[in-house]
């Protein structure tokens, strides 16, 4: 019988998977699931404690893989759905999350915003660090705060909102939400940020990018992103998906029930919107410019 290419909670939750290989697992995590902290004290939807519960009572997605163990290796907000990199052995945590630590792993984000963005790409590099008044909260601190940088590019408006692709070249806690809001544009459905929003937080990770250290080879990881624009009032038309790649090993392909990593979304504009001007270059905007 084939391994299940999505995993399935105890709340008959299922998670798909994106990608799979000897080393990692990289799974489309839902909007609404934390990633800590380890305990079900203050929630009942703790991803990690989720899964598992699931691998320890043997469930069959589990069990087919004869997997022990599957931690994350980085974080995602609990409103932010998509990519989440997880190692399938304790001896891989090190490695994989020194890629992260490294700032070699290239990660890309699509976000809607309330508020049309003034340049069609534009760079941030606003300092970011903890608003010690309100624990939880981050903000953006000129003095004390730490280096962060993303690049925004437009892929589409509408009359009030515009779809965003967002790469952060660094790691800070609420990074994205943060620069888009000192961008005068926050994440729609932004509660700390910005304003709420019915259809919740729009951000979610769709392509993930890195080296394997074990076997030197890139691994090119794609979330499905239809769904997700179609939510929020944007349209991504389907593309035909390309051959799949092989597996791990040279010239043989990936194991039955494995998700392969999918080509990378690529969006056009929505019929009767105006679409962004990408014939000239952005303005490059960082903690001392205006937005």
């Amino acid at each position: 019988m084939a391994k299940p290419t999505y995993i399935e909670l105890a709340d008959e939750t299922r998670i798909p998977i994106l990608y799979e290989d000897r080393t990692v697992m990289a799974l489309d995590k839902p909007a609404g699931w934390i990633l800590g902290p380890d305990d079900w004290e203050h929630t009942a939807r703790n991803l990690p404690l989720a899964i598992q519960s699931s691998i320890s009572a043997g469930d069959y997605w589990a069990r087919s893989r004869n997997m022990r163990y599957l931690r994350h290796v980085h974080r995602l907000d609990a409103g932010t759905s998509g990519i989440l990199l997880c190692v399938k052995h304790l001896g891989a945590m090190a490695p994989i999350s020194r890629l992260f630590a490294d700032r070699v792993v290239k990660k890309t984000y699509l976000a809607v915003t309330d508020g049309l963005p003034k340049q069609p790409e534009w760079t941030r590099t606003d300092m970011l660090g903890p608003e010690e008044r309100e624990p939880g909260r981050h903000r953006v601190d000129p003095t004390a705060g730490k280096e962060a940088q993303t690049d925004f590019k437009v892929l589409q408006t509408g009359r009030y909102t515009a779809l965003v692709e967002a790469k952060p070249h660094t790691g800070r806690t609420h990074q994205i939400r943060l620069h888009l809001a000192a961008s005068g544009t926050p994440v729609q459905g932004d509660t700390m940020y910005g304003t709420p929003h019915p259809g919740g937080l729009a951000l979610r990770a769709v392509g993930l990018e890195y080296t394997d250290p074990f076997t030197q080879r890139v691994v090119r990881i794609s979330a499905p992103a239809a769904d997700f624009c179609r939510h929020f009032g944007f349209t991504l038309p389907e593309r035909p998906r390309r051959p799949a790649a092989a597996g791990p090993e040279t010239g043989t392909p990936p194991p039955p029930g494995t998700a392969r990593p999918g080509p990378a979304p690529v969006l056009a504009p929505v019929a009767g919107q105006a679409t962004s001007r990408t014939s000239q270059p952005g303005r490059r905007a960082g903690s001392s410019s205006k937005s």
